[in-house]
């Protein structure tokens, strides 16, 4: 991923007549300890006439002394080199152990060695209060000098400077500004008076335009850019000369190149020398250009390459649109943290402790993308063996006509919401929520856990043991009794609403009952799962085979009519209508609705507090307009109450009038499951915005191994093919087309090796 940036660097002197120079020292050649490489430079000084040598000065810095035999009303300096700029990092070291922490002291042998650059001057009352508000705990001395760095970085405003000379610390302390030759000055002084040998370093600066822009903090300079600036250099023992710039607050990388790094900073200037008394005129240019770039990260295709790619996509896209193909694809693209990559979550195991926000964070910015009006559904997804509990799934539902599905987005709890609402909470919800579906808050029930399972446990515990630290080996299950003993077990968990759909004389309305088991309550299965999962649906009345209310999709194949808007579902209620229905009527006859007979709806809502939110648990039902009713009616509760929720349970049936995005756990990563897109410019916008959205949740694509190479994510990666609906699947259509697929692959397995990383095989 090495860059190599050539520097043009030209400085003039224009004399207003004839005048002699003396010998001119010239410190424009990078240092011998310079760490970026050089691969090439040159200097030429005009004059053309004059003798020139390369010496080295007492610090091993180059210098070039100019001697010129002749008039002249010039003098004109050019210097032109190409850098490797190879990322360099600072804390590439290992420091002595008597060095490890500040403060220490240098041994008698090396602080004799150093004591040009121990040196200390004379200095005023800002200086030595700066100096005495230092925090000197001890602590690493990375940490310390880095601290102190920065701190002088937000101190000291930086402006740019022509006057020639150095300001002196006590100067730059009371302006509270300088250039950057007077805040590394500054810096050296401060670190001599700490008992740190420490230098000045003049020389170039290159700073290219980034790739990307950074996420927090500057992103940097916004052309490539170069000029000569000016740092300080501190010795540490096992680390050598390492360097400080507090114009920026950073350690100096590979864009610092030095040219002379000396005790005194009048030893490091430029060009110096005697000139006859005359007026000048003084100007100077600095270029930067890329002479070669390769492939990197975050930018592996040149514009032209991209550009090429792009115009191979439309060629395919034209061929796919005249054999009526109707291809989508999808895909399953996977991200890891940026500034974790070393926790076992981002590695090995399938959740951790932070997976769930990121995942939270992103499908939300998710949604602002691609589906203003859409819904999040916080569900459940893979259970692989060996796991206690299903994986939890996030998704984004949006209607394909853009008509929204949800409207206000506060409505929806954050995944660290901590307002901790409680049962009336979920009480009033749940009976709002009945009044809503022209039902009765009557039939909504509350829901307990199941005190025989749980005072069983308690009883097998030991003698000398609290169910509240229960020393239980398994962590789920020491939470689990924690929980429900600190909850109690004659508290609600939450409520049910049974709820079904009921079609009769025309209208589609939805109708309730009374759940009736022989405890006389609802006791849930034991669990950590939502309420909703938990129900004791084989404690209610039995039904036979052919009474029992079944659901299930609908034909996949038929044509299907536009979904019903949004406010469809809301205008009976909002108009007072249902209002005046007498409930009482339809409640007359509830005592005979516990028959068996009656007793025939298997399915419910439900609200439970969890987690610090406010819990809706959505049931299974057959369409995907029956679910939109439900949704509605929970939007319009949740503002009338002022709440804000999680909906999980069921999410809506399968209906290809209705998009989907999925963001959920797998080993190592977070997995998206991107919506289709149906024509090649689709898919690239798809693609750019995802990639971005994901960047700026502070997640990437990229892991590196210990030596550097490049290893991606370890997730699968997976693309996903078919159709719009199913009807339009080429793979249906042509089911001939799908066996040449697979054959094809099977008599070519060499092809596994084109898509494998770097082991194949169990």
């Amino acid at each position: 991923m090495t860059i190599c940036a050539a520097i043009r660097h030209v400085t003039r002197y224009k004399y207003d007549r004839l005048v002699t120079l003396g010998a001119q020292t010239i410190r424009l050649r990078p240092a011998p300890h310079a760490r970026t490489p050089i691969l090439a430079y040159s200097l030429k000084v005009s004059p053309g006439e004059h003798f020139l040598n390369w010496q080295q000065d007492p610090q091993s810095n180059w210098v070039a002394r100019c001697v010129f035999q002749e008039l002249t009303d010039h003098l004109t300096v050019e210097v032109n080199l190409t850098a490797q700029l190879d990322v360099i990092n600072p804390f590439d070291f290992f420091l002595e152990p008597d060095a490890e922490k500040f403060p220490f002291a240098y041994d008698d042998e090396l602080a004799q060695e150093l004591k040009p650059y121990l040196q200390t001057a004379p200095h005023g009352p800002l200086f030595k209060d700066y100096v005495g508000r230092i925090d000197r705990t001890s602590r690493n001395t990375s940490n310390f000098l880095f601290d102190l760095n920065a701190q002088l970085q937000k101190d000291i405003k930086y402006l740019i400077r022509m006057e020639p000379g150095i300001q002196a610390p006590e100067e730059t302390l009371a302006k509270a500004s300088g250039s950057c030759r007077d805040s590394g000055w500054l810096l050296v002084q401060i670190l001599r008076h700490l008992g740190l040998a420490a230098r000045f370093a003049s020389g170039y600066l290159i700073q290219l335009t980034p790739d990307q822009k950074a996420l927090d903090g500057p992103s940097g300079t916004e052309v490539d850019f170069t000029d000569l600036h000016a740092w300080a250099e501190v010795y540490l023992p096992g680390a050598g000369w390492v360097g400080l710039d507090p114009t920026s607050g950073l350690f100096a990388g590979e864009g610092h190149i030095p040219l002379a790094c000396t005790a005194d900073p009048q030893f490091a200037s430029p060009i110096q020398g005697l000139v006859d008394e005359c007026e000048v005129e003084f100007s100077f240019e600095m270029q930067v250009e890329r002479v070669r770039e390769q492939p990197r990260v975050t930018k592996p295709y040149t514009p032209a390459q991209w550009a090429a790619v792009e115009r191979l996509g439309d060629q395919v896209e034209e061929a796919l649109q005249k054999g009526d193909v109707r291809l989508t694809m999808g895909g399953e693209p996977t991200f890891v943290a940026i500034d974790d990559k070393d926790a076992e979550e981002w590695n090995t195991a399938a959740v951790g402790p932070t997976k769930r926000h990121f995942a939270d964070v992103l499908i939300r910015r998710l949604r602002d993308r691609f589906a203003p009006g859409g819904f999040l559904h916080y569900g459940q997804g893979k259970w692989y063996p060996g796991e206690s509990l299903p994986r939890w799934a996030f998704a984004l539902y949006w209607r394909g006509d853009g008509m929204p599905l949800w409207g206000d987005t506060a409505r929806i709890a954050t995944e660290r919401a901590q307002r901790h609402p409680g049962l009336h909470e979920a009480e009033r919800f749940i009976a709002g929520l009945a009044r809503r579906l022209d039902l009765s808050p009557a039939y909504a029930q509350a829901a307990y856990e199941d005190p025989w399972h749980y005072l069983a446990k308690e009883q097998a515990l030991p003698d000398n043991v609290d169910p509240m630290d229960s020393k239980l080996e398994d962590p789920e299950e020491r939470a689990r009794l924690k929980a429900v003993f600190a909850r109690g077990l004659r508290q609600p968990v939450g409520y049910v609403l049974p709820v079904q759909r009921w079609n009769a004389q025309g209208l589609a309305q939805w109708r309730s009952e009374f759940w009736k088991t022989r405890k006389g309550r609802l006791y849930l299965a034991p669990g950590d799962s939502p309420l909703g999962f938990r129900l004791p649906l084989g404690s209610l009345p039995w039904l036979s085979p052919l009474s029992r209310p079944y659901t299930g999709p609908d034909d996949p194949f038929a044509d299907l009519p536009p979904l019903p808007q949004r406010d469809a579902a809301r205008q009976p209620y909002l108009s007072g209508a249902l209002e005046s229905r007498a409930w009482t009527e339809r409640l007359r006859n509830i005592e005979q609705q516990q028959t068996v007979e009656g007793a025939s709806i298997r399915t419910a809502l439900a609200v439970e507090p969890r987690d610090g939110r406010l819990c809706v648990f959505m049931p299974p039902v057959n369409s995907a307009a029956d679910y939109i009713e439900i949704l509605s009616a929970i939007e319009d509760t949740a503002a009338e109450l002022d709440t804000a929720i999680h909906i999980e349970g069921y999410p809506p049936p399968f209906d290809p009038r209705i998009n989907v995005i999925k963001v959920t756990p797998d080993p190592g990563v977070i997995e998206v499951n991107i919506h289709p897109a149906r024509n090649w410019r689709e898919q690239v916008a798809i693609s750019e915005a995802l990639y971005e959205e994901a960047r700026q949740s502070r997640l990437t694509t990229e892991k590196f191994m210990l030596d550097g190479r490049h290893s991606g994510t370890g997730g699968g990666n997976h693309i996903v093919v078919g159709g719009a609906t199913p009807a339009d699947s080429p793979f249906l259509r042509r089911p001939d087309l799908l066996r040449s697929l697979i054959s094809y692959w099977q008599n070519h397995p060499s092809l596994s090796y084109l898509f494998s990383g770097m082991f194949i095989g169990p």
